[in-house]
């Protein structure tokens, strides 16, 4: 998974535009998905996320995906969970100090956003913490529910 970190992170403009539209895919389907309904939908289009996402960004499914201002690299494979910026402990060659074999998520995140192409680095955002409650639920309908002015957070359990 790490080489194809690296490469999604080489290949970030490409990855963005086509993150944009499947974006405006799922926009275009809200009105059949809410009358479906959001939680009921959670699961398979979690699914759909795990694989896509999983593959391309090995995305850790927190349920808060923020890869779009991270230059396509997943925050939350930091061993240490960071969510905004680097430790402090980045070895001089861009490894991790956890873990000497991998390269840090936050040095893949910087040069993934200068490969978007974007004056302005969304990486420079900073990020909500993580909301444990939200992990293995699809990021993609909740900012789908953002988006379109709905409740930020639906619960596990509804049906």
């Amino acid at each position: 998974m790490r080489t194809m970190r690296r490469w999604s992170v080489r290949h970030a403009r490409g990855l963005k535009k086509l993150y944009s539209l499947l974006e405006q895919i799922i926009l275009k389907l809200n009105p059949v998905i809410k009358r479906v309904g959001y939680a009921r939908l959670d699961k398979p289009i979690l699914a759909v996320e795990k694989l896509a996402k999983g593959v391309l960004v090995d995305s850790q499914s927190c349920g808060q995906c923020v890869v779009g201002e991270t230059g396509l690299s997943c925050p939350m494979n930091c061993p240490k969970s960071l969510r905004n910026g680097p430790c402090g402990g980045v070895r001089a060659n861009g490894k991790c100090e956890v873990d000497a074999d991998m390269d840090c998520v936050w040095v893949l995140a910087w040069q993934g956003n200068k490969n978007m192409g974007v004056k302005e680095y969304p990486i420079q955002i900073v990020q909500r913490p993580v909301d444990n409650r939200l992990w293995n639920t699809s990021a993609w309908l909740r900012k789908l529910r953002e988006n379109t002015g709905e409740r930020d957070v639906f619960p596990k359990d509804a049906a």
